[in-house]
Order: C-alpha cells, then sequence, then structure tokens
C-alpha cells in the first residue's frame, strides 16, 4: 500500500510541485511571523537581560521600560543607604532629536549611565572603549542602527539634543525592534542631550563641559545590587518604604513586565499571528486541492481496492500517507528558507528572526495537522466510490 500512495503523489510532477510550493509558503509564513514575534518580545527586554542588576527600582507610574516617570536623583543616595543594598547606580533614559551630517533629524534614546558603573551594560562592545565615554558629549551607538542614523566610523560628527556629540563606539544585539535607535553615554552628557531645549545656533557653538548631576535632576531608574544572602523580597520592600512613589522590581519580572507590555497592549501578537494564520489556510486549502485531484484521477484505482475488500483503514491509509509525504517534502525546503532568511535579515537589516529548535518543531506539528486535515476532503471523495466503477465503461 505505500508504494500505492508515493505513485500516487509523485505521478504527476508539475502537480506535486504545485503542491510542494503551497505547503513551502505556508512553512515559511508560519515560521517566520512566529519568529519575528518572538524576536520583538526578546528585543523589548534586551538591555534589562544584559544588566547583573538584582532589583531595578522605577516610578510608580513605570509601563515599559521606555514609557516612565521620572524621580530625582536623590533617591540615588537614599537607595544607598538601605540596609542590604550592596551597590546603586542610576540610569537615564530619555527621548531627543538627532541630526546627522546630511541634516536630516530622528529620534533617538538615549540611555545613561556611569561608564565605570558595574550594573548597566549596553550590549555587546563591537568597537571602542566605555572609558572614551567620559569625554563631554560622547555616545555610543547600536550596529542595527547604522542606516537610520547615517553613522558607521569611529569619530563621526552629529548632532544631538542641542550639542555636536562624537561616535565613540559601537554596540550589538541591544536594539529594540520596535523602539527609536538607541545611544549611549554617561550620565551627565546624556542629562545635557535631553534636558537642554535645542537652538539653531547652538549646536554650532563651542559648549562647556556638561554639569554633573544635581540631587534635583531626573534619573529613570536606579539598578540595585544586593549583598549577598540578601533575600531580594524583602529588599524590595525596604526599597518602596524608604523611596516614595517608586516600585522595585527583580530583573526577571522587569523583563517579564516589558514584553507582557507589548504582548498583550498592543497589535504586535494579533497582527503576526494573523499573518500565521492565513498561512496555515493557504496551505490547507493547496494540499486539500491536491489530494482531492489525485484521488479523483485514480477513482477506479480506489474502486478496484473496494471491489477487493480492502478495508477503509487501508484506503484511509493511502490518502493521509500521500498527506505525510507532502508535509515532509514541504516542510524541509521551507524550513530551509526561513533560516536563509533570519541570516540575511539579522545581516542585511539588524532584524531578528528568532526559530529555536522549539519553533521548528512547532511549525513541524502544524504542518503535518494541515497536511491531515486537508486529506479529510480526499477522503470524503472516496466515502462515495461504488465498488461498481470498476465494470462501467
Amino acid at each position: 500500500m505505500p508504494s500505492i500512495a508515493r505513485k500516487n503523489l509523485f505521478e504527476d510532477l508539475p502537480r506535486f510541485l504545485v503542491a510542494q510550493a503551497g505547503i513551502m509558503f505556508a512553512v515559511s509564513l508560519i515560521t517566520i511571523q512566529t519568529g519575528i514575534f518572538k524576536g520583538v518580545m526578546r528585543s523589548t527586554a534586551l538591555l534589562v537581560d544584559y544588566s547583573p542588576a538584582d532589583i531595578w527600582v522605577t516610578s510608580q507610574d513605570m509601563e515599559t521600560l521606555e514609557m516612565t516617570l521620572h524621580m530625582p536623583y536623590k533617591r540615588l543616595k537614599e537607595a544607598q543607604e538601605v540596609e542590604g543594598v550592596a551597590q546603586a547606580e542610576a540610569l537615564i533614559v530619555q527621548g531627543t532629536l538627532w541630526r546627522d551630517s546630511t541634516g536630516h533629524i530622528n529620534h533617538v534614546r538615549v540611555f545613561g549611565f556611569d561608564p565605570d558603573g558595574e550594573l548597566f551594560v549596553p550590549g555587546q562592545i563591537v568597537r571602542g572603549s566605555l572609558n572614551d565615554l567620559h569625554k563631554p558629549y560622547t555616545m555610543f551607538v547600536d550596529e542595527a542602527s547604522f542606516d537610520t542614523l547615517k553613522v558607521s566610523w569611529l569619530g563621526d560628527k552629529v548632532e544631538v539634543g542641542a550639542f555636536s556629540a562624537t561616535v565613540m563606539g559601537f554596540t550589538h544585539d541591544t536594539q529594540s525592534i520596535v523602539a527609536s535607535p538607541y545611544i549611549f553615554s554617561s550620565l551627565d552628557s546624556a542629562n545635557a542631550f535631553t534636558t537642554t531645549r535645542p537652538s539653531e545656533e547652538a549646536a554650532s557653538e563651542t559648549p562647556e563641559d556638561p554639569k554633573p548631576l544635581t540631587e534635583d535632576d531626573p534619573i529613570t531608574y536606579i539598578l540595585i545590587k544586593a549583598e549577598p544572602g540578601q533575600d531580594l523580597q524583602e529588599l524590595k520592600d525596604r526599597l518602596k518604604e524608604a523611596l516614595p512613589y517608586t516600585r522595585a522590581y527583580s530583573q526577571e519580572e522587569m523583563a517579564q513586565l516589558n514584553r507582557v507590555y507589548w504582548q498583550e497592549r498592543t497589535g504586535i501578537g494579533f497582527v503576526l499571528s494573523l499573518g500565521a494564520g492565513v498561512g496555515v489556510m493557504v496551505g490547507m486549502v493547496v494540499v486539500g486541492q491536491i489530494l482531492y485531484a489525485s484521488v479523483s484521477d485514480h477513482i477506479k484505482e480506489f474502486g478496484t481496492l473496494k471491489a477487493m475488500g480492502a478495508s477503509q483503514s487501508v484506503i484511509y491509509g493511502v490518502i493521509i500517507e500521500q498527506a505525510l509525504w507532502m508535509a515532509v517534502l514541504g516542510y524541509l525546503p521551507g524550513m530551509l528558507l526561513c533560516w536563509g532568511i533570519q541570516y540575511w535579515a539579522l545581516a542585511a537589516q539588524g532584524l531578528t528572526i528568532l526559530i529555536s529548535p522549539g519553533t521548528a518543531v512547532g511549525v513541524f506539528g502544524i504542518t503535518v495537522v494541515m497536511c491531515v486535515s486537508s486529506a479529510i476532503f480526499a477522503i470524503q471523495k472516496i466515502n462515495r466510490v461504488d465498488p461498481a466503477i470498476v465494470f462501467k465503461a
């Protein structure tokens, strides 16, 4: 019986190739949409994942890493005095305008941190040294933003906020897909970039060095390293009590808050799921049509099997085996195509399409279910076959 299934499948090669193209399209669409969704969710909290901080202290009105109110810089000193805190560092996250060498403007997200600190890590350093950020009005840029920000060389001059700034290094794998381009600078430079209003002549003037932060200057987060053996829940409670209008989250909680926001409170999940659903429907229609046509072309052969006393399960097995062959032979090239697109998207566009082994296995299961479910149309045709058809002219 298996030979019948393979013979029927490969007998009409053009029809077989059309079916495989449909399955490849479905597999590719499902995999890429799922991979983009996972890549987006991962990218929204990359900087949280990189940080070795045990606790993130935020405003009580924080929604995501980039959507929050600020707190005064004096909260940092207050946090350092809380029992159980081994180390505390400030982090500024604020948006401002960027003007490249061609005069085009863009919105960027500035991350200001202590270059000598240990609790904030601006991704993987590709070129440059964090010590260079001690120089006034300097910054690092993520490689994914090269095309957007029109920079590619160390020493490139641009305008950030009201000041002329210099690119001193490049980072990798920090950029959120759903956010403005990220730049990284010292606390003092970040404060100047984001709090000084730009003017037409300000950037051309020789500015003074940025002023050190004062108690009332705004910061966005306080990163906390707990003392060894300290219970984090107890420390979180003490921090919330000592620092008014704040909340404290563990690293895992902070990352999860960001991902849940983008997954549940935006349309990203729905749009990508809709695309994957379209892929499944297209695949089912194509496979169902091909199997139905194959059964119709071999209707007398199936009638002969019935006349010879073959059971329904044997005949159904022929159809289902054809569907399984189509699933496997369509899945393999489809997945290879997706892996190629994954590497191209990362290299050419900086877009992360996250195709994990779990995703690959899950898509294979969906492909099998899709093809076997499509066989139902052909099985209905077989159910109506009269064995006497083999004796008709």
